[in-house]
């Protein structure tokens, strides 16, 4: 029988550095991996790219080396276990998975080495964790003492409020009934004081550590613009900005994912499109060919993305918005999880609210949960509203007040990683985060209260004269006094507001009412076909007690462009970034590239696999020339050195 080991912090560091290649913890990650390595349950919320993984890989391999045996990871995607496992074998740990991909045969093998206690890590999905058949192979490990941790990732999913909602995870809280000695660990990267409470609920963790990281990425630049011609203002953002690069376009419909594939395609991009109504072998193909090739632009639905690890996706762009901020975080947040700078593009306008709005209004789901789910998608338009900085709102949303700090003293200094403080005013302290498009170049903000109180007030009047409700265009062009044919038939000209907007822009207009929806002083009657509706908050607006102030509508949205990027901050990879390397060491980056290519297509896993390109920034930057030079580089643990150090060496000793 194996010898167990002490669960230290020194043995921690063993194997941070010895099989992950590490040489230190990112906050609070030692604190996670501690607790729970001791057996303490923990709920996680930690951003895209933090290093979730680590926080029960790490418990896994050390309670496995003490006797404690295996740890279950219960995971949502298939395609995520196979990567994670893939990754897990690169770097010498015993780890398997448990999914619908494998033949009878095959997991009947699985199940064979778990039960020998010969797995590390066993990843499987909700569904599977919870049949009669593998609660009754946890009951034989329970029994011999040989379940270490249930880790549950993607917890979100188990929360009514969350975005990514699945029944099948409320049926885990059979793993706190059965098995109540054996830790257990949820972990997000999105979840709002809601979810969080809802997965404490729903998981029975009343009683585990919460460990709440600042959901601040420093690295994402974040931009927001408003819809004129979606797909022309898509492609200048990315031939202007990221012209071959990696990145993932959100779209609302299955047809619009094809469409703007194919005119990606059209303007020379290498595109794929993904929706969950194309063919389960055409999903997987395109997804495959997303985390291994270089520079694909995935344009897909909302079916794509969760758990997808590729590190060096350069941007996300949202041509329709989504449905609240905790799906728009979590979308965008697999830009640049390898800490090199990335953007968070999304264009929006006044029928996104018109169509959110009415789905929530048409589900089935009864009201309370409708009027949450309302104030969800509020609080996203009052993001895409702002004229503050973005970053301070997105992170406000999730009680994350770090970059918050009005009221704080004259002469205080930004948080680290951020730009100095850029204004004093008389109730405190405003920052600019340097990265995101109202920091960077600041809007212009204007009141807009007259002109919501006569689109109102022609609201109220066209009801009355024509009995019937009429929608956006209709109404915008009466208060600009346009006689369209449609204004003359129903003889709109007459109504005593006709042209008191005239100085108004349709731009101007189209915004107030976009506030207007988003606070409830307006409704949209989807089944009279999205015709404009009064509501009980009206009247505050046309009696001037709510005030309306909105950001100026620009003619062109204001692009930050690549050159912007020498002012921001430095980001974690900024002193081995790909540019700062000589021509020498850009050739061994591309030499290292090359190889690494050979190496996964051989594996059949992404290239990032086997090294990261920081990984492969850093051994071009000092071009080792011995095992133990390579040794101390970051990403190579005794795995990879032992399988790859000889060709690394090989390949810089050509140059």
């Amino acid at each position: 029988m194996r010898a167990a080991h002490t669960l230290t912090t020194d043995s921690f560091h063993d194997i941070l550095h010895g099989v992950f290649g590490y040489t230190y913890f990112r906050a609070p990650q030692e604190d996670i991996i501690d607790h729970v390595a001791g057996g303490g349950d923990a709920l996680v919320l930690m951003p895209t790219g933090g290093g979730k993984s680590l926080c029960y890989q790490i418990p896994a391999i050390a309670r496995q080396r003490a006797g404690h045996g295996i740890t279950v990871v219960i995971s949502p995607l298939i395609a995520l276990m196979h990567d994670q496992v893939g990754a897990l074998h690169e770097a010498g740990v015993a780890a398997d998975f448990l999914n619908s991909s494998l033949s009878g045969e095959a997991a009947y093998a699985v199940e064979q080495r778990m039960l020998r206690g010969e797995i590390t890590l066993l990843y499987a999905a909700p569904e599977r964790i919870t049949t009669p058949r593998f609660l009754a192979q946890l009951d034989r490990l329970h029994e011999d003492g040989q379940l270490a941790l249930f880790a549950i990732d993607e917890a979100h999913c188990v929360s009514q409020w969350g975005h990514d909602f699945r029944p099948e995870y409320r049926a885990l809280t059979v793993l706190h009934e059965r098995y109540a000695s054996v830790p257990r660990m949820a972990l997000t990267a999105t979840a709002d004081a809601l979810t969080r409470a809802d997965i404490v609920e729903r998981l029975e963790l009343q009683n585990a550590r919460q460990f709440v990281s600042s959901f601040d990425r420093p690295n994402i630049r974040y931009q927001i613009v408003e819809k004129k011609e979606p797909t022309a203002q898509l492609l200048r953002f990315i031939e202007r900005e990221h012209a071959g690069d990696a990145g993932i376009v959100y779209c609302q419909s299955r047809k619009r994912v094809e469409e703007v594939a194919a005119l990606l395609v059209q303007h020379g991009h290498h595109a794929l499109p993904y929706h969950a109504g194309l063919d389960a072998e055409v999903r997987m193909h395109n997804q495959n060919r997303f985390l291994r090739d270089e520079g694909v632009v995935m344009v897909a639905t909302i079916a794509f993305g969760m758990g997808i690890d590729k590190p060096d996706v350069r941007f996300v762009a949202h041509l329709d918005m989504p449905k609240n901020i905790e799906g728009y975080y979590q979308e965008t947040g697999r830009a640049g999880r390898d800490g090199a700078a990335a953007d968070a593009w999304m264009c929006y306008g006044l029928q996104d609210v018109v169509n959110q709005r009415r789905m929530i209004d048409e589900s089935p789901a009864g009201e309370d949960f409708k009027h949450i789910q309302r104030g969800k998608l509020d609080a996203l338009l009052g993001l895409a509203e702002a004229s503050d900085c973005r970053r301070v709102r997105l992170l406000s949303y999730f009680d994350d007040n770090s970059l918050s700090l009005a009221g704080s003293p004259q002469g205080a200094k930004a948080p680290a990683g951020h730009s100095e403080v850029h204004e004093v005013t008389s109730v405190g302290v405003r920052y600019s985060c340097g990265n995101c498009d109202n920091c960077i170049a600041p809007p212009q903000v204007w009141d807009g209260t007259d002109a919501a109180r006569k689109l109102l007030s022609t609201i109220y009047r066209v009801q009355q004269h024509s009995g019937i409700g009429f929608g956006a265009g209709q109404i915008m062009d009466i208060v600009r006094g346009k006689k369209t044919e449609k204004v003359t038939q129903f003889g709109h000209e007459t109504l005593s507001t006709f042209g008191v907007g005239a100085l108004y822009t349709e731009l101007q207009l189209r915004g107030v009412l976009r506030q207007l929806i988003a606070i409830g002083a307006l409704n949209v009657n989807a089944q009279a076909f999205n015709t404009l509706q009064l509501t009980d908050a009206s009247r505050a607006v046309l009696k001037g007690e709510v005030a309306v102030r909105l950001r100026e509508s620009a003619s062109n949205e204001r692009g930050t462009g690549n050159a912007g990027r020498k002012a921001q901050r430095p980001t974690a990879t900024a002193r081995t970034a790909l540019g700062e390397l000589d021509a020498a060491a850009q050739q061994r980056f591309g030499s290292l590239k090359a190889w690494r290519a050979e190496v996964a297509r051989e594996h059949n896993l992404p290239a990032y696999v086997i090294f990261h390109d920081a990984t492969l920034i850093a051994i071009a930057q000092s071009a080792p020339q011995s095992m133990a030079e390579l040794e101390g580089i970051s990403g190579i643990g005794a795995r990879k050195l032992e399988a790859y150090g000889a060709e690394v060496l090989r390949v810089i000793e050509s140059h």
